[in-house]
């Protein structure tokens, strides 16, 4: 048996905001809109049951418009305060306290009082990725660990990247660990997901962009192959590292210099090392 809501309006539009106790389920029609200017969307998936949270996140993607509305909001009454204060039209938001919320959630996540389920985005293509002097894309090859991509897409976020490109079959799906790993980086910088990245960087490079794949083993440095131009950083999977056939399509190969004398970095560690390299005036 489902409990009574108590409805009220909310601070802007005549927007309504529920506060009751959680339901078994509560999906809600997803609705599609155009895209704006300035903000880009990313492909939704058939899963519908699925949970991002922490306050960043959460924040990013309500505030994102193409997400759409989200199906689910849990809340801790202080979050609902912030979140009428943040948000003016909301989607269902369904009061509860820390322990109901973390029942819904996997063992351990750190959800800070809230958690949506709700519309994901879609990805972009390669030809929305647009060639300017100083930019910078961030290709993963087969990099599957979703706490490396979220701290990757969080670095790119940092130092400005213009993107992130993805293998459909070998990445993660942008949501629960993923999206707390990314702080918000999720809804901030566009993705795309193609199905060969040797191909897709063929694309690239006749769009006017050049690509260099970081390699342990290559002769030269990153600060030493790097120019102005449009860059694509490729960087291989933990213990594998670059495929042959996507090093093959890179113009350059590049390592990044260790005076410390050991022979190499975490993934995503590697990722903020370069993506700063990389953003610096040259």
């Amino acid at each position: 048996m489902v409990p009574k809501a108590e409805t009220r309006p909310g601070p802007q539009f005549g927007a309504r905001l529920i506060v009751a106790s959680i339901p078994e389920r509560n999906d809600a029609r997803r609705g599609r809109n155009k895209r704006p200017q300035g903000h880009f969307s990313r492909r939704p998936e058939a899963v519908a049951d699925d949970w991002i949270w922490g306050w960043h996140v959460v924040e990013a993607a309500l505030a994102n418009p193409l997400r759409g509305p989200a199906e689910l909001i849990l809340a801790t009454p202080e979050r609902i305060k912030q979140l009428e204060t943040r948000f003016g039209r909301l989607p269902v938001v369904q009061q509860a306290d820390n322990q109901q919320i973390a029942q819904r959630l996997p063992q351990g996540a750190v959800h800070q009082g809230i958690a949506v389920r709700g519309a994901l985005l879609e990805d972009v293509a390669l030809t929305d990725f647009e060639p300017k002097p100083g930019s910078i894309l961030l290709m993963l090859d087969q990099v599957t660990d979703p706490q490396n991509v979220g701290a990757m897409l969080r670095s790119a976020a940092a130092f400005g990247a213009a993107g992130m490109v993805l293998q459909e079959r070998h990445a993660p799906r942008f949501t629960g660990a993923l999206a707390k790993a990314a702080a918000g980086a999720v809804d901030k910088v566009p993705v795309a997901r193609v199905v060969n990245l040797s191909r897709a960087l063929d694309e690239l490079t006749t769009a006017g962009w050049r690509a260099i794949g970081l390699a342990g083993e290559a002769e030269q440095t990153l600060d030493q192959v790097l120019d102005a131009t449009p860059t694509v950083l490729v960087m291989g999977s933990e213990g594998e590292g670059l495929r042959r056939l996507v090093a093959d399509h890179c113009d350059e190969l590049a390592r990044i210099q260790m005076p410390g004398g050991f022979e190499s970095l975490n993934v995503s560690a590697a990722a903020a090392v370069a993506l700063y390299e990389a953003s610096r005036p040259r």
